[in-house]
């Protein structure tokens, strides 16, 4: 079943306040979000099938034509890839909807950046992705989630999130256990869209610019979606390494180049926008946006 064939559940309350006529809630469960049926539908049996799965199939007769599968099994295959995805916990309210905007141009330009990603996004193509750079506590991952959140839900892609310093955590642990990484990178190159938050973070050994490289590279040759988030400036490489946090002028600091490799960086250019978002700090104002 492609996610172009995915609909609304049978079952579903199209009055239901709950889940906005999505037969679904996303909710906190441990260190993850999880969507759950909405109790809209998961109170009672499917009344097209009664929880079998299939329903009468008809030509364009009206003739009876053998058995199909309901609609309420793209509805679960939905669900499972949604929270197959490894959205963080506290990220599981984070819509484009309730983001907040501040009076600030480039802000309002990175959200319609990620609104125009999330509305065009055509499952089967090759989709144009996003990078949102800027400084720390500006929405960044809040627009990240958003985005990956409306794709999932609307299309029944394959999707993954995931913090860079903790994915090299999760391969440099497998190594020293005398395990492969080639499982958890085929995984994250095959998803349909894959969200990387913090892009760039780590002490930059061979090894993490090994992983990145692979990654990106990977996933460019075979045409998937990056969207992505980063604390450093687009731009070619200075030779600048390391951040220097008691000087704020742009050319002292390093570069996503700098920070990734002249080669990640020249295909995340060609694969994503690149969209600035500044303005206040939201964690400083408790305003929970980010």
């Amino acid at each position: 079943m492609t996610p172009q064939t995915l609909t609304r559940h049978p079952g579903l309350d199209p009055s239901c306040k709950d889940c906005q006529q999505l037969g679904m809630v996303v909710q906190l469960t441990g260190e993850h979000a999880q969507a759950v049926p909405c109790p809209c539908i998961a109170s009672r049996a499917c009344p097209a099938c009664g929880d079998s799965g299939w329903v009468p199939a008809y030509d364009d007769d009206g003739r009876r034509a053998g058995m199909r599968r309901c609609r309420c099994v793209g509805f679960h295959l939905r669900l499972k890839r949604f929270n197959a995805m490894g959205l963080p916990g506290r990220l599981a309210q984070s819509t484009l909807a309730n983001f907040v905007l501040a009076d600030v141009e480039n802000q309002r330009n990175a959200y319609a950046a990620a609104h125009v990603f999330a509305k065009h996004f055509t499952p089967g193509e090759i989709n144009r992705g996003l990078v949102l750079w800027g400084p720390v506590g500006r929405g960044k991952t809040h627009l990240l989630a958003g985005m990956l959140r409306q794709v999932a839900i609307e299309h029944g892609i394959t999707a993954r999130f995931i913090e860079f310093s903790h994915l090299l955590s999760t391969l440099k642990g497998r190594f020293d256990r005398g395990e492969g990484a080639a499982a958890v990178l085929d995984t994250l190159v095959g998803v349909d869209v894959l969200a990387i938050d913090e892009l760039g973070k780590g002490m930059l050994t061979e090894f993490e610019l090994a992983t990145i490289d692979e990654l990106v590279s990977r996933r460019y040759n075979a045409a998937r979606t990056i969207i992505a988030t980063t604390n450093f400036r687009p731009g070619e490489a200075t030779g600048i390494k390391r951040a220097n946090l008691a000087d704020r002028r742009h050319d002292k600091q390093p570069t996503l180049s700098d920070r990734v490799g002249e080669r990640v960086y020249s295909r995340l250019q060609e694969m994503c926008t690149f969209a600035y978002l500044g303005g206040t700090d939201w964690r400083q104002r408790g305003s929970g946006a980010w």
